[in-house]
């Protein structure tokens, strides 16, 4: 009998410990990796939900840039990271979905290397080009780009991200071969852009708003099915006579084997977030829409992202363009 009551009592205490450590996650800051440089439209993203989540939690949501590899130099950092809870990285269309059949050997497997924690936001892709390129709509964009393609260039966020495979796909749709410039994230693209050192970007309206709001860049065409709310002025590439679609997502994962009750606070956090009035403006003001209801577990962002490798595959080989 003492036998039976020392088992049921160990039991007991180890069941109150387990819920006792996941109440007190998170203990201390948790690091949220983007893999692009600072200033780029990911980036904008993943600060204001580290801001809201940070409030949450109680704890700081610390933002940490590393750029390289079309995203994938932090998405390696993040999977070979400890499974604690503590370190996640700001995923997008170009670091988990379209890099896994551009690269003939990515980094990582994104679909096995991580724990999907929440979907964000989800934000369109603009055409835009330096401010003095001769063309003002999309069809003189396609007809310009045709008869100077040698000549043209392209930069991106780095080879293998959304920015990049949107105009890998829109190179291909014209039949076009232009030089792609790389950078270490969105931000040095666009100065690059705005200084006149190359042609045109395919770039998330997140950060291509204010520069064509500004007159700083010219915005040539959404490439969505349909016009962004933020630039209702601005046609779609379908509108103008040939429809090619490009976007980005956001979402937070973690290493794989994170604990469940990390995953449940994060998710919990991230939901928060999405939910707050504030957050919901500043992505409405940024051209994102942030996940519905039915799109916040971590369940359907699992089954989502293997949806998105698929997805893509079919374009990226289509092309012929390879980022090895």
């Amino acid at each position: 009998m003492r036998h039976v009551i020392s088992s049921a009592t160990i039991a007991c205490l180890l069941a109150f410990g387990g819920a006792a450590n996941a109440q007190e996650f998170p203990t201390r800051p948790v690091t949220m990796v983007i893999p692009f440089a600072a200033g780029g439209p990911q980036d904008t993203i993943g600060r204001v939900f580290a801001q809201r989540m940070s409030e949450v939690l109680g704890q700081q949501v610390v933002v940490e840039n590393v750029g390289g590899a079309g995203g994938m130099t932090g998405g390696k950092r993040v999977a070979d990271s400890a499974p604690d809870g503590y370190t996640m990285i700001l995923a997008s269309v170009g670091t988990h979905a379209q890099n896994q059949t551009l690269y003939k050997k990515p980094l990582y497997d994104a679909a096995k290397d991580f724990a999907p924690v929440a979907f964000l936001a989800e934000t369109p892709i603009a055409l835009i080009t330096r401010k003095d390129l001769p063309v003002n709509d999309f069809k003189e964009f396609i007809a310009y780009a045709k008869a100077n393609a040698d000549k043209m260039t392209y930069g991106s966020a780095g080879a293998g991200s959304a920015t990049h495979l949107a105009c890998v796909v829109l190179d291909s749709a014209m039949g076009t071969k232009i030089t792609h410039v790389a950078y270490r994230g969105t931000g040095p693209a666009m100065q690059d852009l705005m200084g006149g050192r190359i042609d045109f970007l395919c770039d998330i309206i997140a950060t291509a708003k204010a520069q064509i709001d500004g007159g700083t860049v010219k915005g040539i065409a959404i490439m969505t099915k349909e016009r962004s709310a933020v630039l209702p002025n601005l046609p779609t590439t379908g509108e103008q006579g040939l429809d090619v679609q490009a976007y980005t997502w956001s979402a937070l994962l973690l290493p794989k084997g994170a604990p469940a009750a990390a995953i449940k606070k994060l998710n919990d956090a991230a939901v928060a977030a999405i939910n707050t009035p504030s957050v919901q403006e500043r992505m409405k003001s940024l051209g994102a829409t942030v996940a519905k209801p039915d799109q916040t577990s971590p369940e359907w962002l699992g089954k989502f992202i293997a949806s998105e490798i698929r997805k893509w595959e079919a374009p990226i080989k289509a092309s012929g363009v390879s980022a090895d």
